[in-house]
């Protein structure tokens, strides 16, 4: 017998918004209406790589009042929360359960900007929203949210015979083009990086951090010391 099986997989799901061209014209507006505000709602503590033509707000988005926002979170977290039932096997009871915490955050970046790889510790999931991406050449890398592969490690010896695996097994970045419209969410331990914007626009994104606490666990009464 001859057999190939995966043996570790890393999940990043798709969905899109439809009919998402006011919500995210309404998002556009009130962002770039923040943005001019300028400290107030800027990141007082930013720790990852980027540069001056990258505006990053606070991470309370959408605890803001404003309808969009809340629109957005809806449709975020419907999506979050399918994602974690498909792949633990979780029915809608259990899911109840799963009381979520999350930081959420808005992004604005201009011709030249980019954001450094990171990942997002303390959480469990992630997820990147795209209001607006354009005024660029879409064949080209400009923008692209990038997956850094955590295998690639294995890189330390390449020849031929591992050069040219296909996929799961290829050892490249996963690079994305994202969509107005469309939501990305994966590990948040999965590292990433968004590549120099080369548009004349503007790239717009929201993201998003989340964990959770299932009702009724209590922590172990465990002594220090």
């Amino acid at each position: 017998m001859f057999q190939i099986t995966p043996a570790f997989s890393v999940p990043l799901v798709y969905a899109k918004l439809d009919d998402c061209a006011e919500l995210n014209r309404q998002l556009r507006d009130l962002f770039l209406a923040r943005e001019a505000e300028g400290d107030k709602y800027r990141n007082p503590e930013p720790i990852v790589s980027r540069n001056k033509q990258l505006f990053e707000s606070n991470f309370r988005l959408f605890d803001w009042p404003q309808p969009a926002c809340a629109k957005l979170r809806d449709f975020c977290w419907a999506n979050l929360y399918r994602a974690i039932g498909e792949l633990n096997s979780y029915d809608r009871a259990m899911l109840m359960k799963l009381h979520i915490q999350h930081q959420s955050w808005f992004h604005i970046t201009r011709r030249g900007g980019f954001f450094g790889a990171h990942n997002h510790a303390m959480h469990s999931w992630s997820g990147v929203y795209c209001v607006k991406h354009d005024g660029d050449d879409p064949a080209s890398d400009s923008g692209r949210l990038t997956f850094i592969n955590p295998q690639a490690s294995a890189t330390m010896y390449l020849d031929m015979a591992l050069a040219n695996m296909k996929p799961p097994y290829a050892m490249s970045p996963r690079s994305l083009r994202l969509e107005p419209g469309q939501l990305v969410i994966f590990p948040s331990w999965l590292l990433h990086e968004v590549l120099p914007f080369e548009g004349e626009g503007e790239r717009i994104t929201v993201a998003f951090n989340a964990r959770f606490m299932l009702d009724g666990a209590q922590p172990l009464d465990v002594p220090l010391g």
